[in-house]
């Protein structure tokens, strides 16, 4: 199986749905933030490995204690993964941080502060010539 084959795609997503439900109904680990969220999913095309981009949403404390708190549960989660999703297979889980939102988040307010800065400028005194 390629790896961006329909295939490989449909089991992407049946995988980042049914984590997102064991994270968020099953696990019961206080460490993991009620704000966390499965971004996105990568199984390898010979379903041994899958990476799973974790969002949270919180500070730098909140972050680490949810990945070390997935970590832990990672053998509850993989058994849990095997009842709901029928793979030949079921990967070996590894989850990864992902900033991507923070980044856009923060991306976002300083384009926001620019403009801002513009407008006032253009609002403000003439400059002379």
């Amino acid at each position: 199986m390629r790896k961006n084959s329909i295939k490989n795609t449909r089991i992407n997503g049946e995988v980042q749905r049914e984590l997102s439900n064991i994270i968020r109904n099953e696990i019961k680990d206080p460490r993991i933030h009620p704000m966390t969220s499965v971004v996105t999913v990568e199984v390898a095309p010979d379903l041994k490995t899958c990476k799973a981009y974790i969002s949270v949403l919180g500070d730098e404390k909140e972050q680490a204690d949810t990945l070390a708190g997935l970590k832990s549960a990672e053998g509850f989660i993989r058994r849990e993964l095997a009842h709901t999703v029928n793979l030949r297979n079921t990967p070996e889980i590894r989850f990864i941080l992902d900033q991507s939102i923070e980044y856009g988040v923060r991306m976002s307010k300083l384009i926001d502060e620019v403009n801002a800065n513009i407008s006032d400028d253009a609002d403000g005194e003439e400059k002379p010539e």
